[in-house]
């Protein structure tokens, strides 16, 4: 799956253009490298989301295979710190 697709089903980020850019604006890493929209994530995979005052870090868990409901969405990452 693609990385603003992720973003936008995991509801880590609300909108696929915002995740667009924000990876276009170097500020998503995905294990410790800068990414693009379109990198092919894995299970696993850790990803970096720097905002203006904070920074995330999560884990994926799963991949889904379409869309999911809120209640899911947070399944499908563990945030670290």
């Amino acid at each position: 799956m693609r990385l603003d697709k992720f973003l936008k089903v995991s509801r880590l980020i609300k909108r696929r253009t915002v995740a667009n850019q924000v990876s276009e604006q170097g500020r998503i890493y995905v294990n410790n490298v800068i990414a693009k929209p379109a990198k092919q994530l894995k299970e696993g995979d850790i990803i970096t989301i720097i905002r203006a005052d904070t920074e995330i870090k999560v884990k994926i868990l799963h991949l889904p295979s379409g869309n999911v409901s809120v209640q899911e969405a947070s399944n499908l990452y563990e945030i670290i710190n």
